[in-house]
């Protein structure tokens, strides 16, 4: 069942991405540039702490839910 969640959310993931590239793709590309102009540092803080949420949320969705 765990591989069976692992799979949704990564497809879920996906499909949200591709939804956000495929409605706004100029939105899309201007996020690209303001990010190359962003410092490491900040950058890698940024995924750190989103992959925390994507874990906290994760744990609670299988959890809780």
């Amino acid at each position: 069942m765990t591989w069976q969640i692992l799979l949704a959310a990564l497809g879920l993931w996906f499909a949200i991405e591709g939804i956000l590239y495929a409605a706004a793709p100029d939105v899309m590309k201007r996020m690209g540039e303001w990010l190359s102009q962003l410092p490491v540092e900040n950058i890698r803080s940024g995924g750190i702490w989103s992959a925390i949420l994507g874990l906290v949320l994760f744990y609670a969705a299988i959890r809780f839910f």
